[in-house]
């Protein structure tokens, strides 16, 4: 989670947590999107700019660095992987 404050500093920087809606909804970090792993594509699609920095995290980490191939696969130039929420310290909002 040390990249975390990248995050914040990119301008038009997307956070996604890749975990399913229920451990979304147990507690996320600030401004994350909940994009499970399986709807990947569909948010892929939703981005136009292949540039746009994108920020993924899971659990433990190893969803997230899935999702970053997967994402660096279809032609994604800026995904950065956090890793697990479980490393994560700071306020979660629910």
């Amino acid at each position: 989670m040390e990249r975390l404050k990248e995050f914040y500093e990119q301008e038009n920087a997307i956070l996604v947590d890749v975990r399913q809606p229920d451990e979304f909804e147990k507690g996320r970090i600030p401004g994350a999107r909940n994009v499970p792993s399986q709807k990947l594509r569909d948010f892929s699609l939703e981005i136009t700019d292949k540039d746009t920095p994108i920020f993924v995290y899971c659990l433990s980490g190893a969803r997230s660095a899935r999702a970053v191939r997967a994402l660096r696969g279809v032609g994604f130039t800026n995904v950065h992987d956090l890793g697990g929420i479980n490393a994560y310290v700071g306020e979660l909002e629910k």
